[in-house]
Order: structure tokens, then sequence, then C-alpha cells
């Protein structure tokens, strides 16, 4: 997870049947004594990184969808390829070398010989096409269509039913029992055929759904009993091929994991990770700032009511343009190490359009002013946002990104323009009379949301708008989501892979239908200009998949119109893109992380000197 300030529980696509569940499974616990031990500052917690987390879900690859769960899953399995550091160029991990056939559908990947699993097992080339299947075919996965339709691999499709954990039935699209185009071609060799070529395989490759687990240790897939059930492996038992292995996991107290000396890379310098769970930002900000018991923190940990961005001191930029520098006092009297890292994350106000008019939803933009936003309530934790692709991603980089937005963002570009906004509603019929009403949910755990949603509703009443902020508990906003039931939703987007389709698909109009199953985004985007021109962009680029330098262009022409789509019908209004923050101590050595985010880092090469109280 990012901030909580600022939540994403990362990536609540169609594949989570919106089962990106915040419910913790209750009292799991693996092995060992269940406290972890430690308190961070000395006392037993020794060569072991303390850290914090909020609320995990799982420890099952293919079902994880929450960034919480996902940190720790990045420590215990490895998948073919991986984010060195959360930068967005891969490398290989547990693969020695990779082909690609000349029309560029076929990969044969080669993997290193000798690799152990923690359980003494060793990696072969039927354990990555068991693990592959599993995220392609079982109902326990939440990400088949990263297999199925983002990377395109050869397949035959069917649906199956399952139950999320407040027993909602959701219908998921799967790959039928053995129809994956996934052969292994020798013991540690294996061959993956897709429909056509996609420009960005090898980055979807390094996502923890494609992480390597026993062939055959869960039955969840035709042609397996299972060595243990499901619920065993997903929060007492995972086993991978990481870095560290699975020591406990009690939920809502900590996570731990340990050293494993037969580590296949680099072996981890720390003897473990302990996480404490704590999942009230002000309950973390205590725990690591105040009482100095976790060894680095991130900004979930420094609450924006707490932060003070003139602490940010000494600071210089390096060649990545990541902020290095400085921060404190804080509250302990502490000055920590900073790194302010621009990560690749959209967050938005989000409109169901049968039920917010396109005029109250243009309104909307011409009233926000996303750089006061982001000065005034985020504290310059981020950078204003106009395009729901980040400027690190978005075609031609950040400065045609900022060049794009000052030229054509119809709605004021860093300023706020209340005659617009009170003429469009105007030109719609509304007056002091007749103002329209509606809702605009955030989640429940934000400080942050309440605060724009009551900057933007004070400023939209003179424009005739009577715009009401609810909170709600992140699933409960996701459950009427998909039903329908919101009017306006805040929400961000955090990447799966490094490209601008990872997040204009939930700009394609016939996935925002919240009549169908699983929709990929709550807006009901259809029947106007600018949605035919979106789903023709999206379609465009869907016909243009391949790593070619035409169909690059091709794709670049069809995510501007797609932005610029959404632009004219405001189904999504961008308001910033996260500057993730870590603050950590002088005995803590860590390499600075990427674009791609802290939670993509693996812990093996942190070191730690002795700490001080």
């Amino acid at each position: 997870m990012t901030d909580t300030d600022n939540l994403t529980r990362r990536r609540f696509l169609k594949a989570t049947g919106g089962a990106a569940t915040a419910a913790a499974l209750a009292g799991c616990t693996g092995g060992g004594n269940g406290d972890g031990g430690g308190n961070g500052n000395g006392g037993n917690s020794g060569n072991k990184l303390q850290l914090i987390n909020p609320t995990m879900t799982t420890l099952d690859p293919v079902k994880a969808t929450d960034t919480a769960s996902g940190t720790v899953i990045q420590q215990i399995f490895d998948p073919l390829m991986n984010y060195p550091n959360g930068q967005v160029s891969v490398e290989n991990l547990l693969v020695k070398e990779h082909t690609v056939s000349d029309d560029k559908t076929t990969y044969t990947f080669k993997l290193k010989e000798g690799v152990k699993f923690h359980n003494g097992k060793e990696v072969t080339a039927k354990d990555v096409v068991y693990s592959w299947r599993r995220l392609a075919e079982s109902t326990n996965s939440r990400r088949a269509y990263f297999i199925l339709d983002s990377i395109g691999v050869k397949h035959d499709s069917t649906t199956k039913t399952y139950k999320d954990s407040d027993g909602e039935k959701h219908e998921l699209t799967v790959a039928k029992p053995n129809s994956l185009a996934l052969k292994t071609t020798g013991d540690y060799e294996l061959e993956m055929t897709l429909q056509k070529p996609f420009h960005s395989t090898l980055e979807m490759l390094a996502y923890t759904s494609f992480a390597v687990i026993p062939e055959g240790i869960v039955g969840d897939i035709n042609g397996y009993n299972g060595e243990m059930k499901h619920s065993k492996f997903a929060t007492k038992n995972p086993v991978g091929a990481g870095p560290f292995k699975f020591k406990s996991w009690k939920s809502d107290d900590h996570a731990e994991v340990t050293k494993y000396e037969d580590y296949h890379d680099e072996k981890a310098k720390v003897d473990g990770v302990h996480w404490k769970i704590l999942s009230e930002p002000n309950a973390r900000h205590t725990y690591g700032i105040t009482n100095k018991r976790a060894d680095i923190v991130y900004e979930s940990s420094l609450p924006t009511a707490q932060y003070d961005p003139n602490k940010v001191k000494n600071t210089s930029t390096d060649d990545q343009g990541r902020i290095v520098g400085e921060y404190g006092p804080t509250n302990s009297d502490a000055t920590m190490n900073y790194l302010g890292v621009s990560t690749i994350s959209s967050y938005y106000m989000g409109f169901n359009t049968e039920a917010v008019p396109k005029a109250v939803r243009q309104a909307c933009a011409y009233a926000m002013n996303q750089e006061t936003l982001v000065k005034e309530v985020f504290k310059g934790r981020g950078e204003s946002a106009y395009h729901f692709t980040p400027p690190m991603i978005y075609p031609g980089g950040a400065k045609q990104y900022k060049s794009h937005a000052e030229s054509k963002y119809p709605y004021g570009f860093n300023e706020s323009q209340l005659d617009k906004a009170k003429q469009v509603m105007k030109d719609a019929g509304y007056g002091p009379n007749n103002p329209f009403k509606f809702e605009f949910t955030v989640y429940q755990s934000s400080t942050t949301w309440p605060k724009v949603g009551k900057l933007l509703r004070d400023k939209l009443k003179s424009a005739h708008i009577e715009m009401s902020v609810n909170s709600a508990p992140f699933n409960t906003l996701l459950s009427r989501g998909r039903k329908g039931n919101l009017e306006a939703y805040s929400l961000g987007w955090i990447m799966d892979w490094p490209a601008p389709d990872n997040f204009l698909g939930l700009l394609y109009p016939p996935l925002t239908d919240t009549s169908k199953s699983s929709p990929q985004a709550y807006t009901n985007w259809s029947g106007t200009k600018a949605s035919k021109q979106a789903t023709k962009a999206w379609e465009k680029i869907q016909n243009n998949r391949g790593p070619t330098k035409k169909e690059e262009q091709a794709r670049e022409q069809a995510y501007v119109t797609m932005e610029e789509a959404n632009w004219e019908d405001v189904t999504f209004l961008p308001t910033y893109h996260l500057l993730s923050e870590r603050f950590s101590y002088d005995w803590v050595d860590v390499p600075k992380y990427g674009g791609a985010g802290f939670s993509r880092q693996m812990y093996n090469n942190v070191t730690l000197s002795e700490r001080k109280k």
C-alpha cells in the first residue's frame, strides 16, 4: 500500500471481482513464537529489519491484490523476472536466458539450475507451468486477466463463479484446464506462445502474480490434489524460492520472514524482516516515528497531518529525479534519512456518468485547482495530475505530459475557473432555485480526501451544485461502486506494469458498465461521442500490441485520444500523482527504489548496524 491517506488497494480491477478486500483473515499464524520479537530500537531485534505494514489479506501470489500483502510476498516468492529495487527496467531473476521467435509470439525461457524452494525441492520448468496455470485457471486467482488478456497467452476460456469474503458471488473468466499455451521443453526450459505480440511481456512477468511455487502444492486446478489446503498455503505455510522464508503471520498483529540460506541470488544481509501490522495511520506514526520502533518508515506511517514539508532539508536530486536528503527533527528529536520518489501512480475523482450529468462533472473540473490541492491538502507530497497516465510513462515522457496539459487541458491548468463552472451549469439549466445535488464518497481511512471534497464542495456552491462529502470503508466503497450505487468517489491506481495500457484500460467504456459482472471502473461511460472515441482508441491499442516502432506510434496516438476523450466527458477527474517518501534511521543502509515503488523492493540487500535509542 502507499499512503493510507492516499489509499489505493492497488488494482481493484475486474479480476479482483472487487475482492481487493480490506478484511483480514482472522487469526492467521504460522510457525514460530507469534510475536516476532524485537522492538526496533535495541531490545532483542538483533539483525532483523523492523518495518510497519497495513492490514494484509493473503500470501498467495495469485490472490493478492493489496500492496500490504504484496510487500511480504515480494520477499518470499521469486518470479522469472524482477524490477530490481523497484526500478522500471526488468532483469532476469529465476531465468538464466530467454529467446523470442521472429514473429514475437513465442518465448522460450531457460531457468537457472539448482535453485531450491524453501521446502528443499528444486525449481523446474514444471513448477513454472503449474504456477502460471493457477494464475490462469484457479478460482483463487484474482489476476487471471494478466496472463490471459494483458500478455495474451493462447488459451480457451470458460467462466467460473466464486464467492468473496462477504459472500458476494462473482463471475470469473479463466482458462479451461490445460488449454494454456505453455509447455516444458526440458527440465529447466519452457515455451510460452502468445495470441499476438505484446510489447510489455517481460515487464508483466516481473509482477508477483507470476511468482513460482512448487508444482502441486495446492490442489485448486485440474490434475492436482494438493499437498495442503489453499487456506494453509495462503496463511500459514507459503512456500516460494525468494530470499526469505515465511515464519509467521498473525492478523492485525505482525508478519515475519527469516533469511533463506540457500537463496540462489544475493543472500540476505539481515536475519529476517518483521512487520508490525497497524491499520491506523496515527498508530503507525506513534510506533515508527515517536517510539522509533521501525528501522524504515514510509509515507503511510507519517500521515499528512503530522508531516511538515519544511523539515525536508539538505536535499539533492539524483539522475533519476529522486530527492535525497534528511527529515527532522521528528517528535522524537531524530533526524532521518529522506528519499522522495515520483511513482507511477494516479489518484482521481471518478463519476458515475448515469448519475451525475456532464455539465456537473465539467463544473467540478473547472472548480478544481490541482496545484492548490497538492500544496495545501497533500503538503507537496505529489504533483498535479491532468492525465490519468503518469508522467514517467506518458508518451514522450514528463516533458510532453506537461506540454500537452498546458496547451490543451480544457478546465484550466493550475487554476480554478469558477466563472466557467457557473456558466456550464447555467447553460445546462441549473440555477439558485434548482441546484444539482450529489454525493462524493471517499474511503474512510483517508484524512486528505475529505479535505479535498470539502474544498471542492465550498467552491461548487456558487455554481449551483450541492455536493455532500461522505466516507465509507474501502470494501463498502468498492462494493457500492460495482453495483452502480456511487455517484462520485475517490480512488487511485499504482502500476502493475509500466505502460499506459495498464492505466487506460480503466477508461475502456465497455468495461465500465456496472450492470455487468466485475466492471473495471464504476463510470457507466457509454453513448457519447467521447466514449465512442475512447472505445475505438482502446481497440486501436489492442490491435497494435507489438514491440515495433510503427505499433508503438499507433498506441501513443491512441493513448492521447483516450486522455482527451476522458477530458471531454470527465469520467475520471485526475487529481495528483503520488510522491512516495521513505524515512530511515542512520543505522540502516538500504538502496534507493524507483518509480515502481517500495513494494517492489526486496530486502535482501539491506544492512543494519547497531541501533540507537
